[in-house]
Parts: C-alpha cells; structure tokens; sequence
C-alpha cells in the first residue's frame, strides 16, 4: 500500500477512536436510547448554525450595499434555517459551562427538548391559552381566505396585463 493511503486510513482511524471517546465520555452513564435525542439535537442545530454562519458573515461584509444580518428574510430567501441570537452556537458554547447544562436531569425536565433558550436563560414564551388544535383551525382557515384572496389577484392582474397588451 503507497505511504500516503497508509497515512490517510491511520488518520482516519485516529479520528473515528478519538470521535468514539468523546461520544463514550459525553454519553457517561446515560442509555444509548436517550443519548441519542441530545446527539442528534446537537448535530443538527451545530449543521444550521454553520450555515446560518456563514451567510451572517456574507451579510456583514455586504452591509453597506443594503443587506440586514440579523433580517430573517435574508436567510429563508436562499432555504437557510434563521437562528436567533440566543440559539446559534457561539452563544451555546460560551454559556455551557454552567453548572446544570448537560445534566440528564434537566434534559430530562424538558423533555428530551434542545430548545437552547431553555437551558441558557433565554425568556420563556408565554402560552396565549389557545389549544393547539383551535389555533392550527384558526390559522389554517386564515391562510386558506388569503389563498384564495391571492388568487382573485392573481387573475385580476393577469387580466390588467391582457388588457395592456402584455397578457397571454
């Protein structure tokens, strides 16, 4: 085998052992079946903070030309997940070494839920007392009365631009 695939395997396997070991001692005493709803959690808010990162630093560099960082719509017009301050990952990482972060016992008191802001001082939401099921009626019927709204505009519109010359 040349020295460089030798090289790259050996690398690779040094890798997998040390990424094995840091999972062993993260896990510490907690079932695999747990274990994984915080791992996969992490994984994937670490994935969108990544990219939510690095657009925040295309915008900055473009703040003078008109772009807003800290403008959601900015992030969901290229399909980027939008983080708030309180959840992307440098603010995780410098609030971590508190003392109850990462104690199964508080995982466990909301749930096996990442939320970050739950576990960072993040001010919770209030509940607006609507059941869910009656609000998603509520709001789906809304969204349905718009939908049908923009269609009437739609056709109104193309009807205008027909009118004009430039319909089909």
């Amino acid at each position: 085998m040349p020295k460089s695939t030798r090289n790259a395997t050996s690398g690779s396997s040094n890798l997998s052992a040390t990424l094995w070991a840091a999972a062993d001692a993260l896990r510490n005493n907690m079932d695999a079946a747990e274990y994984k709803h915080v791992v996969l959690g992490l994984i994937f808010l670490k994935y969108i903070s990544d990219a939510f990162e690095a657009k925040h630093t295309e915008l900055e560099a473009q703040r003078a030309q008109g772009a807003d960082p800290e403008d959601p719509d900015e992030y969901r017009a290229v399909n980027i997940f939008w983080v708030p301050k309180e959840a992307r990952w440098s603010h995780l990482k410098a609030n971590a070494p508190q003392p109850t972060i990462g104690k199964l016992d508080e995982i466990r008191k909301h749930g096996h839920v990442l939320t970050p802001g739950r576990y960072v001082g993040a001010e919770a939401v209030e509940d607006d007392g609507e059941p869910f099921d009656e609000k998603m009626k509520r709001l789906t019927a809304t969204l349905r009365e718009q939908q049908a709204e923009a269609a009437k505009l739609d056709e109104a519109i193309a009807a205008n631009l027909k009118g004009l010359g430039y319909g089909g």
